[in-house]
């Protein structure tokens, strides 16, 4: 009987993160998001609520908020290609 290869640490902590991640359309496009737009625009604004496929990004300032009000539907649609789901219906941007 052979005895099968230990797993990495992170393999199994990559396994119990997304066991316990929640199930909800905010922390799946909270996972998804830096991947989606990019890292320079993740650091800029940030998912923080979702209500009826609308997720509202936090963003650093109006500057910001507006640039991610105008790429609007390309981001949602980089969110929902990355997500595999028709998730996200609009993004609403805001400072804060």
């Amino acid at each position: 009987m052979s005895r099968a290869a230990p797993r990495s640490l992170s393999s199994a902590l990559g396994d119990l993160t997304e066991a316990l991640a929640p199930a909800t359309t905010l922390a799946r496009v909270q996972q998804a998001w830096e991947q989606a737009v990019g890292a320079v625009i993740a650091q800029a604004g940030r998912p923080t609520a979702e209500r009826d496929g609308v997720v509202t990004v936090t963003c650093a300032d109006a500057v910001w908020a507006a640039e991610l009000d105008l790429m609007g539907s390309e981001l949602v649609g980089r969110l929902n290609e990355t997500l595999g789901a028709q998730l996200v219906v609009r993004l609403r941007c805001r400072t804060g």
